[in-house]
Protein backbone atom coordinates (compact mmCIF):
# COMPACT_ATOMS: atom_id res chain seq x y z
CA UNK A 1 0.00 0.00 0.00
CA UNK A 2 2.75 2.46 0.91
CA UNK A 3 4.66 1.54 -2.23
CA UNK A 4 1.69 2.38 -4.46
CA UNK A 5 1.09 5.66 -2.64
CA UNK A 6 4.74 6.61 -3.00
CA UNK A 7 4.67 5.81 -6.71
CA UNK A 8 1.67 8.10 -7.15
CA UNK A 9 3.32 10.90 -5.22
CA UNK A 10 6.55 10.58 -7.19
CA UNK A 11 4.54 10.81 -10.39
CA UNK A 12 2.62 13.82 -9.07
CA UNK A 13 5.90 15.49 -8.11
CA UNK A 14 7.39 14.94 -11.56
CA UNK A 15 4.28 16.20 -13.35
CA UNK A 16 3.09 19.04 -11.14
CA UNK A 17 5.93 20.37 -9.01
CA UNK A 18 7.11 23.93 -9.23
CA UNK A 19 9.27 25.65 -6.59
CA UNK A 20 7.30 27.14 -3.71
CA UNK A 21 7.76 30.88 -3.12
CA UNK A 22 5.69 32.20 -0.25
CA UNK A 23 5.33 35.87 0.54
CA UNK A 24 6.72 36.96 3.88
CA UNK A 25 4.31 38.80 6.19
CA UNK A 26 5.07 42.46 6.78
CA UNK A 27 5.73 41.85 10.47
CA UNK A 28 7.63 38.60 10.76
CA UNK A 29 8.75 37.55 14.24
CA UNK A 30 11.56 35.31 13.10
CA UNK A 31 12.46 34.37 16.69
CA UNK A 32 9.28 32.29 16.88
CA UNK A 33 10.52 30.17 13.96
CA UNK A 34 13.75 29.20 15.73
CA UNK A 35 14.58 26.02 17.62
CA UNK A 36 17.73 27.22 19.43
CA UNK A 37 19.93 24.16 19.12
CA UNK A 38 22.96 22.61 20.81
CA UNK A 39 23.64 18.96 19.98
CA UNK A 40 27.46 18.78 19.93
CA UNK A 41 29.14 15.87 21.66
CA UNK A 42 31.23 18.26 23.76
CA UNK A 43 28.28 20.35 24.96
CA UNK A 44 28.63 20.87 28.71
CA UNK A 45 25.91 21.52 31.28
CA UNK A 46 26.99 25.16 31.48
CA UNK A 47 26.63 25.47 27.71
CA UNK A 48 23.11 24.06 27.92
CA UNK A 49 22.21 26.54 30.67
CA UNK A 50 23.54 29.37 28.50
CA UNK A 51 21.49 28.08 25.57
CA UNK A 52 18.36 28.26 27.71
CA UNK A 53 19.17 31.75 28.95
CA UNK A 54 19.61 32.90 25.35
CA UNK A 55 16.32 31.32 24.32
CA UNK A 56 14.52 33.17 27.11
CA UNK A 57 16.20 36.48 26.34
CA UNK A 58 15.55 36.33 22.61
CA UNK A 59 12.16 34.64 22.91
CA UNK A 60 12.99 31.74 20.62
CA UNK A 61 10.32 29.09 20.08
CA UNK A 62 12.30 26.31 21.72
CA UNK A 63 15.62 24.89 22.73
CA UNK A 64 16.64 21.60 21.11
CA UNK A 65 19.05 19.30 22.97
CA UNK A 66 19.97 15.66 23.42
CA UNK A 67 17.60 13.91 25.80
CA UNK A 68 20.21 13.48 28.55
CA UNK A 69 20.20 17.21 29.11
CA UNK A 70 16.43 17.50 29.48
CA UNK A 71 16.56 17.75 33.31
CA UNK A 72 18.88 20.78 33.04
CA UNK A 73 16.60 22.34 30.44
CA UNK A 74 13.56 21.81 32.67
CA UNK A 75 15.24 23.63 35.53
CA UNK A 76 16.65 26.41 33.33
CA UNK A 77 13.35 27.21 31.63
CA UNK A 78 11.11 27.34 34.71
CA UNK A 79 8.63 30.18 34.31
CA UNK A 80 9.36 30.78 30.61
CA UNK A 81 7.30 30.11 27.49
CA UNK A 82 10.21 28.50 25.64
CA UNK A 83 9.39 24.95 24.48
CA UNK A 84 11.63 21.97 25.21
CA UNK A 85 12.58 19.85 22.20
CA UNK A 86 14.77 16.75 22.30
CA UNK A 87 16.24 14.56 19.58
CA UNK A 88 15.42 10.87 19.31
CA UNK A 89 17.72 8.24 17.79
CA UNK A 90 20.20 11.00 17.05
CA UNK A 91 22.20 11.39 14.85
CA UNK A 92 22.15 8.15 12.80
CA UNK A 93 18.57 6.98 13.23
CA UNK A 94 19.55 3.33 13.23
CA UNK A 95 18.66 2.40 16.78
CA UNK A 96 15.85 -0.13 17.02
CA UNK A 97 12.31 1.19 16.83
CA UNK A 98 11.79 -0.05 20.38
CA UNK A 99 14.79 1.95 21.62
CA UNK A 100 13.55 5.07 19.83
CA UNK A 101 10.07 4.58 21.25
CA UNK A 102 11.46 4.23 24.77
CA UNK A 103 13.57 7.37 24.41
CA UNK A 104 10.53 9.25 23.12
CA UNK A 105 8.32 8.01 25.96
CA UNK A 106 10.98 8.86 28.55
CA UNK A 107 11.37 12.35 27.08
CA UNK A 108 7.63 13.02 27.22
CA UNK A 109 7.44 11.69 30.78
CA UNK A 110 10.24 14.07 31.71
CA UNK A 111 8.81 17.24 30.24
CA UNK A 112 9.67 17.34 26.53
CA UNK A 113 7.25 19.38 24.42
CA UNK A 114 8.50 18.28 21.00
CA UNK A 115 10.54 15.38 19.61
CA UNK A 116 12.91 15.42 16.62
CA UNK A 117 13.46 11.82 15.51
CA UNK A 118 15.93 10.59 12.92
CA UNK A 119 14.51 8.35 10.21
CA UNK A 120 16.34 5.12 9.40
CA UNK A 121 17.84 6.29 6.11
CA UNK A 122 19.31 2.90 5.22
CA UNK A 123 15.95 1.16 5.40
CA UNK A 124 14.37 3.85 3.22
CA UNK A 125 17.10 3.53 0.59
CA UNK A 126 16.58 -0.25 0.65
CA UNK A 127 12.90 0.28 -0.16
CA UNK A 128 11.75 -1.19 3.16
CA UNK A 129 8.96 1.36 3.46
CA UNK A 130 6.81 -0.53 5.94
CA UNK A 131 9.74 -0.82 8.36
CA UNK A 132 10.43 2.90 8.05
CA UNK A 133 6.75 3.61 8.66
CA UNK A 134 6.61 1.34 11.72
CA UNK A 135 9.69 3.10 13.13
CA UNK A 136 8.02 6.50 12.81
CA UNK A 137 4.66 5.32 14.13
CA UNK A 138 6.28 3.85 17.26
CA UNK A 139 7.74 7.26 18.09
CA UNK A 140 4.54 9.14 17.21
CA UNK A 141 2.54 6.83 19.47
CA UNK A 142 5.11 7.16 22.27
CA UNK A 143 4.95 10.96 21.96
CA UNK A 144 1.31 10.82 23.11
CA UNK A 145 0.20 13.88 21.19
CA UNK A 146 3.44 15.86 21.38
CA UNK A 147 4.64 17.04 17.94
CA UNK A 148 7.14 14.72 16.26
CA UNK A 149 9.53 16.05 13.62
CA UNK A 150 10.97 13.39 11.31
CA UNK A 151 14.54 14.12 10.17
CA UNK A 152 14.91 12.59 6.71
CA UNK A 153 18.59 13.60 6.08
CA UNK A 154 18.06 15.08 2.62
CA UNK A 155 21.75 15.14 1.70
CA UNK A 156 21.75 11.33 1.56
CA UNK A 157 18.63 10.99 -0.60
CA UNK A 158 17.79 11.45 -4.27
CA UNK A 159 14.59 13.24 -5.25
CA UNK A 160 12.41 10.13 -5.39
CA UNK A 161 13.69 9.04 -1.98
CA UNK A 162 12.93 12.47 -0.54
CA UNK A 163 9.37 12.17 -1.83
CA UNK A 164 9.09 8.68 -0.34
CA UNK A 165 10.38 9.84 3.05
CA UNK A 166 7.90 12.72 3.12
CA UNK A 167 4.99 10.47 2.16
CA UNK A 168 5.83 8.00 4.92
CA UNK A 169 6.24 10.75 7.51
CA UNK A 170 2.94 12.30 6.43
CA UNK A 171 1.16 8.95 6.78
CA UNK A 172 2.74 8.21 10.15
CA UNK A 173 1.08 11.11 11.92
CA UNK A 174 4.26 13.15 12.30
CA UNK A 175 3.78 16.90 12.69
CA UNK A 176 6.88 17.94 10.73
CA UNK A 177 9.35 16.70 8.19
CA UNK A 178 12.83 18.05 8.82
CA UNK A 179 15.76 18.34 6.43
CA UNK A 180 18.86 17.34 8.34
CA UNK A 181 20.68 16.41 11.51
CA UNK A 182 23.51 18.81 10.73
CA UNK A 183 25.90 15.88 11.27
CA UNK A 184 25.87 14.34 7.78
CA UNK A 185 27.18 15.39 4.37
CA UNK A 186 25.01 18.48 3.99
CA UNK A 187 22.30 20.59 5.54
CA UNK A 188 19.18 22.46 4.56
CA UNK A 189 18.65 23.64 0.99
CA UNK A 190 15.76 25.72 -0.27
CA UNK A 191 14.99 23.30 -3.11
CA UNK A 192 14.64 20.47 -0.58
CA UNK A 193 12.41 22.53 1.69
CA UNK A 194 10.20 23.37 -1.31
CA UNK A 195 10.01 19.73 -2.39
CA UNK A 196 9.11 18.62 1.12
CA UNK A 197 6.37 21.22 1.46
CA UNK A 198 4.95 20.24 -1.91
CA UNK A 199 4.68 16.59 -0.85
CA UNK A 200 3.30 17.04 2.67
CA UNK A 201 1.01 19.96 1.82
CA UNK A 202 -1.02 21.13 4.79
CA UNK A 203 -0.79 17.75 6.56
CA UNK A 204 2.67 18.42 7.99
CA UNK A 205 4.93 21.38 8.54
CA UNK A 206 8.56 21.64 7.42
CA UNK A 207 11.64 22.32 9.53
CA UNK A 208 14.86 23.48 7.87
CA UNK A 209 17.99 22.62 9.81
CA UNK A 210 21.68 22.28 9.17
CA UNK A 211 23.75 25.20 7.92
CA UNK A 212 21.14 27.93 8.43
CA UNK A 213 23.58 30.57 9.64
CA UNK A 214 22.21 34.00 8.72
CA UNK A 215 18.99 35.98 8.57
CA UNK A 216 19.11 35.73 4.78
CA UNK A 217 19.40 31.93 4.99
CA UNK A 218 16.46 31.74 7.39
CA UNK A 219 14.22 33.98 5.29
CA UNK A 220 14.99 31.95 2.16
CA UNK A 221 13.93 28.77 3.98
CA UNK A 222 10.69 30.37 5.18
CA UNK A 223 9.85 31.60 1.69
CA UNK A 224 10.47 28.07 0.35
CA UNK A 225 8.00 26.56 2.82
CA UNK A 226 9.72 26.19 6.19
CA UNK A 227 7.65 26.69 9.32
CA UNK A 228 10.56 26.19 11.72
CA UNK A 229 14.33 26.76 11.63
CA UNK A 230 16.76 24.59 13.58
CA UNK A 231 20.00 26.45 14.20
CA UNK A 232 22.77 27.22 16.66
CA UNK A 233 23.05 30.67 15.07
CA UNK A 234 19.74 32.06 16.27
CA UNK A 235 21.26 35.16 17.85
CA UNK A 236 23.12 36.04 14.64
CA UNK A 237 19.92 35.50 12.67
CA UNK A 238 18.00 37.84 14.96
CA UNK A 239 20.75 40.48 14.91
CA UNK A 240 21.32 40.22 11.16
CA UNK A 241 25.00 39.33 11.53
CA UNK A 242 26.69 37.23 8.86
CA UNK A 243 28.15 33.83 9.64
CA UNK A 244 31.28 32.57 7.90
CA UNK A 245 31.17 29.04 9.28
CA UNK A 246 29.38 26.58 6.99
CA UNK A 247 27.71 23.27 7.83
CA UNK A 248 26.27 21.86 11.04
CA UNK A 249 23.69 23.68 13.13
Amino acid sequence: MLGALIEREVRRYKEEYSPIRRELPEKLNIAKFIDHTLLKADATPEMIKKLCDEAINYEFWSVCVNSGYLPIVNESLIGSNVKKAVVIGFPLGQASKEAKAFEASWAVDNGADELDMVMNVGLLKAGEYESVFDDMVKVVESARGKPVKVIIETSLLNEEEKVAACVIARQSGAAFVKTSTGFSTGGAATNDVSLMKFVVGDTCRVKASGGVKSREDALEMIVAGANRIGTSSGIKIISGESEDNQGGY
